[in-house]
């Protein structure tokens, strides 16, 4: 046998047992996603029977909340279904502001403590721990719960919303912007640190550069989900046009219901519209 018959022959053992290995891990792995997946639905108590059974229901709840509409009074009728255009846009008008200033204060907090929890960036092993666990204690409570706190702790307002929504943004962002931050091109900071810069001018002119346009897009998106989430913690009184929405719910008002959802659709969607925009814009793309 010739060595390059030998060399071939190891070859395909090599490669036979490279695609037994995966067959195994692909298996294994199956396995544990299927218990799992076992596991979570006898939790949850998924039972599709159930499921079909309900899903009537659900349908039937939302055809309540729609308003009878004729088109030879489509007027009158809208303006029943609408009756306090006033007082929702203003309540909606203080969701969104709650959702910009707590989304502010959020990213502040995140900007000035993700380059901390950065592997590469890291200025020590106790700082760098103590940033993580700040941002996953952060994001792992709920911002309905730290609603509650802050209710307890300002009363019933805005304030409470702000401070809510704007530590859990903290604790999401921070998380994205350090994992951006460990992906950038390390060749600008060893330059830079071979010519004697300290910490903060390698961030500011090795870092940040490379990292804004994430970190721009990563913000406009929390955003919008900072609007969707102020609309839930009015619930517990944290201000915005969610404490509306929870007096239609508890009192059967269907109709109040559909209209205070479909304003808040209309706002996250042009909003979604508008960050699109500004997202492309800062980028320095066109949208086509």
């Amino acid at each position: 046998m010739t060595s390059s018959s030998a060399t071939a022959l190891d070859f395909e053992a090599h490669y036979r047992s490279l695609g037994a290995r995966k067959r195994l891990v692909t298996i294994a792995y199956g396995t544990l996603f299927l218990i799992a997946f076992g596991l979570s639905a006898w939790v949850g108590e998924f039972d599709p029977l159930k499921l079909l059974r309900s899903l009537p229901r659900v349908h039937e709840y939302a055809v309540k909340t729609l308003p009878t509409l004729s088109l030879a009074t489509l007027w009158h009728d809208l303006n029943e279904w609408f009756y306090a255009p006033g007082k929702w846009l203003s309540l909606l008008w203080e969701t969104i502001l709650i959702a910009y200033t707590a989304t502010l204060l959020g990213t502040l907090g995140a900007l000035a403590l993700c380059f901390h929890a950065s592997q590469n960036l890291r200025r020590g092993s106790v700082s760098y721990w103590l940033v993580r666990r700040i941002f996953e204690v952060a994001r792992t409570i709920p911002d309905l719960v730290y609603a509650l706190i802050f209710v307890f702790a300002f009363g019933i307002g805005p304030l409470a919303g702000i401070l809510a929504i704007a530590v859990h943004s903290m604790g999401g962002s921070g998380k994205l912007f350090a994992e951006t931050v460990e992906n950038i091109d390390m060749k600008p900071v060893e330059g830079l640190r071979a010519t004697g810069a300290n910490w903060l001018q390698i961030v500011r002119f090795a870092v940040l550069p490379q990292v804004l346009p994430n970190f721009a897009t990563f913000t406009l998106w929390r955003f919008e989900i900072n609007v969707r989430t102020a609309s839930v913690i009015g619930f517990v009184g944290a201000g915005g046009i969610g404490q509306e929405l929870y007096i239609a719910i508890a009192r059967l008002y269907y109709e109040d219901i559909s209209a205070l959802l479909l304003l808040l659709v209309i706002t996250v969607m042009l909003i979604d519209f508008g960050c699109e925009k500004l997202r492309h814009a800062m980028i320095g793309k066109e949208h086509h």
